[in-house]
């Protein structure tokens, strides 16, 4: 295996140099190696991503402390805590948003006019991505299920078909660029290009605009759009339907649309991880003699055995009755809490019952209460009082 070469020779900075230097000093490089200036350039390819593993690693603070410590072996872990492994120059491309401007290459594109790096080929970008918030209850969280929404989203004019023309008419090549979107300068050894300002980046000019969509070849409609949500998924999370967004205007792919799903608290039951809580109300004579209790579950009924003596607050446990887990096999458990309540009215009988239960303790003491009316009397007699 190669030896790694120092971080900072890569970049052809000082080992003393601020994080404008470095950014500057990678984005030489960048445009130096890039794969749309070197095609099938293998070494050139390969210097490209050791740019960039360079500049993750010194533009991070943390990360460069380690490595002026402790050289490549500070930065050799995983979990974001050491140097990347870059696999294509895509995967360079959104890593350093704030550099390619988010998109494949897009900081490029003001460079060489375009040649990006695309993913979907050469000045070819996905259209916008949407946003929407899904409502849906306790159960159907527990046990998925398909939701219907309408959204309103830019579509392909169906007039002029996309082009923004006047039927009839069709746009024509922009005569400032030649149809490339781009003009040029030099800039010492450089070509620098920027968006034409005939044509504002689209290659075409229309003389006679669409009545329909004004020219944008883009008309807004409500679309209805099937969502499934899956089993088990939690509130707050953000669910991805691949190519339900708005389209390209470039030629590429749609964009996607992001469901961001959110649950309704229940009135009995509430979600701790992958299982379901719920408190059940027992009553004194319930929690002294033991009793045996029906309770509801997300699927149906159980049936949970209280023993005597239960204290209040006390927990069990329903095996496989909560959530189905996304990530891994099986369901989360039930649990039961039980509270003792204490009875606000009284029955005449029950009053009753409740003072010869007192006065047979006062005769009876347990052990417990015994030892506590002990400790009681103790404190009172060693203070004097």
């Amino acid at each position: 295996m190669a030896k790694k070469r120092d971080y900072y020779t890569v970049l052809e900075v000082d080992k003393n140099a601020s994080q404008d230097d470095i950014k500057k000093a990678y984005r030489k490089m960048a445009m130096k190696y890039h794969p749309d200036r070197n095609p099938g350039d293998k070494q050139a390819e390969a210097k490209f991503k050791e740019a960039a593993e360079a500049y993750e690693v010194l533009r991070d603070e943390a990360k460069r402390k380690r490595y002026d410590q402790f050289g490549h072996d500070g930065v050799s872990g995983s979990g974001g805590q050491g140097a990347p492994n870059f696999t294509s120059a895509e995967d360079i491309f959104s890593h350093f948003a704030d550099i390619f401007g988010g998109g494949a290459g897009s900081f490029f594109d003001g460079i060489f006019g375009g040649m990006g790096g695309s993913a979907f080929g050469q000045g070819v970008r996905a259209g916008a991505s949407l946003k929407c918030r899904v409502n849906i209850t306790f159960e159907e969280s527990a046990a998925g299920v398909t939701k219907t929404i309408e959204l309103r989203r830019n579509e392909i004019c169906s007039t002029c078909h996309g082009n923004g023309a006047e039927s009839g008419s069709k746009p024509r090549v922009c005569s400032t660029c030649g149809g490339r979107g781009q003009v040029y300068r030099n800039q010492g050894f450089f070509s620098v290009s920027q968006t034409c300002p005939t044509c504002q980046g689209k290659g075409t000019f229309i003389d006679k605009p669409c009545a329909s969509c004004k020219g944008s070849g883009r008309e807004a409609k409500t679309v209805r759009i099937r969502v499934n949500i899956p089993a088990g998924i939690e509130d707050g999370t953000r669910l991805r339907v691949p190519d339900e967004g708005e389209p390209s205007d470039t030629g590429g792919p749609r964009g996607d649309l992001y469901c961001y799903i959110f649950v309704q608290e229940h009135d009995f039951f509430a979600r701790q991880g992958d299982d379901v809580v719920c408190q059940i109300p027992i009553t004194f004579a319930q929690a002294a003699l033991g009793t045996e209790l029906e309770v509801p579950t997300l699927k149906n009924k159980a049936r949970v055995k209280i023993p005597p003596g239960t204290q209040s607050g006390q927990v069990f446990r329903l095996r496989g009755l909560g959530f189905k887990r996304l990530r891994d096999r099986g369901e989360g458990d039930q649990i039961v809490q039980v509270i003792v309540e204490t009875p606000k009215k009284l029955t005449q009988r029950q009053e009753e019952l409740f003072r010869e239960l007192a006065a047979i303790e006062e005769k009876h003491v347990s052990p417990q209460r015994k030892g506590f009316m002990d400790r009681w009397k103790n404190y009172f007699s060693d203070s004097g009082e």
